[in-house]
């Protein structure tokens, strides 16, 4: 099979050097020449944990190449899959589908013979509809099926995500147009992944409910570490409690900062959206929206509180800026409303990110970039842990304590244990847990 992918951005790119894994011929293409040239020097432009690795594999293969010719990579293609971007849209939090629309007109002009059309991009319900009528304007013969077929990856875990998925979804009418899907989906098949065929709508919808009700989760536990701090109660093992209820799952129940990346921030607000103008609103995922954005927020006061109601003057110690762990992704992470917070009461910010640094400088201005964990640490006031990477989990705190100027650490993501610091002599603040809690 031949597979063209429209867009070399996160999804584009691990969808089509796992497609190149399974076999299939694929052909990536992208606008940004510049971007196009690295991934022809092996240089990958986002970090994905194993992922040049298979890039580089199946390009020496000659199973996967790029090119900005649009026009040479979808003629013959047996499906072109549509992973450009869909960001909120200034001014209304709609989904901008400007760059699904450009490609589409695209592809309905370069396309010759039978073409599935695939939107790989998280696109509101409906959009599929409007991507046939975009190809059946510019192109009245074109021969082709419009197929909705969402991506469900974890940054961080993408690939594991793609080659051995949880589901597949598969959203189409067509008898010729699922052939082509379950050719292209074969090896998931032979390992008997669940694939979900259904209809285009059902499938785009499949998506957003499915990041929403996460995003939901997340919300929850987090409001419920609220609660756990004022009752002395640990948030924790609360989640560990109804975590074991098969009916909850004990995943997304971990209490943190609040949630950010490139999905669901965008996807929530998208779908709040789609819900006004379609007449059925989302109180429950409104909600979820507007209190995530005011926990970022207030993240920084609780900071503020541990440094005795002021930063003013002082240094704060940051580890960690992207959003989550095994991804340089800064959209919406945290650290962007703390460390602003942070800067606007005064304090002087030192920050350190093992992947993330490079994006944050174009991000956050006035911080001192350090070069490691405990250089961060000299002469701090304050040590804040925003992103729970690996190498944050195992701290030599004699060191840091004398490095700082005192003991103070707020651990935003609860990688330690109250008691244990308490007895280290440190002054810890985390999320809803405190130290040695009543009985």
């Amino acid at each position: 099979m031949r597979v063209a992918v429209i867009g070399t951005g996160y999804v584009g790119l691990v969808s089509g050097a796992c497609f190149s894994e399974f076999g299939v011929d694929v052909i990536c293409v992208d606008k940004d020449e510049a971007k196009i040239n690295q991934l022809k020097s092996g240089i990958m432009p986002i970090y994905e944990p194993g992922l040049e690795d298979l890039v580089l594999k199946n390009v020496d293969a000659g199973r996967l190449s790029f090119t900005t010719d649009l026009n040479a990579a979808v003629p013959g293609a047996d499906a072109v899959f549509i992973a450009v971007g869909t960001p909120s849209r200034r001014g209304d939090g709609h989904a901008d589908l400007s760059y699904v629309y450009a490609a589409a007109e695209e592809i309905a002009a370069a396309m010759n013979g039978y073409t599935v059309v695939v939107t790989k991009s998280t696109v509101p319900v409906g959009t599929g509809r409007e991507v046939e009528e975009i190809i059946a304007r510019v192109r009245p013969d074109a021969d082709c099926d419009v197929v909705s077929n969402p991506e469900f990856l974890r940054e961080g875990a993408a690939l594991e995500d793609f080659l051995r998925p949880d589901r597949v979804v598969i959203g189409t009418k067509s008898e010729r147009a699922r052939d082509v899907m379950s050719e292209l989906y074969r090896p998931l098949f032979l390992i008997e992944t669940p694939i979900l065929f259904t209809s285009r709508q059902t499938s785009e919808m499949i998506k957003y409910a499915a990041n929403t009700f996460l995003a939901t989760k997340i919300t929850f536990i987090n409001e419920i570490a609220d609660l756990c701090e004022v009752l002395d109660a640990d948030v924790q093992d609360v989640a560990k409690g109804i975590g074991l209820d098969g009916r909850i799952g004990n995943k997304f129940l971990h209490a943190g900062p609040g949630y950010g990346g490139s999905c669901f921030p965008k996807d929530t607000l998208a779908l709040v959206r789609t819900a006004e103008q379609s007449g059925s609103p989302l109180r429950i995922v409104e909600t979820v929206v507007d209190i995530n954005t005011l926990r970022k927020r207030k993240m920084a006061d609780k900071v503020i509180a541990a440094c005795g109601g002021s930063v003013d003057g002082k240094t704060v110690a940051v580890l960690g800026l992207t959003f989550k762990p095994n991804t340089d992704d800064m959209r919406d992470s945290p650290s962007l409303d703390i460390v602003a917070g942070l800067q606007q009461s005064g304090a002087t910010i030192r920050a350190f990110d093992p992947i993330g640094m490079t994006e944050a400088k174009t991000m956050m201005t006035d911080v001192n970039w350090c070069d490691g964990a405990y250089e961060t640490m000299e002469d701090a006031d304050v040590l804040v842990i925003i992103t729970e990477w690996n190498e944050f989990r195992s701290l030599d705190f004699v060191r840091v304590k004398s490095l700082m100027k005192a003991p103070v650490l707020v651990d935003l993501r609860n990688i330690y244990n109250p008691d244990d610091m308490a007895a280290i002599g440190f002054d810890y603040s985390c999320i809803g847990r405190t130290a040695a809690s009543a009985e």
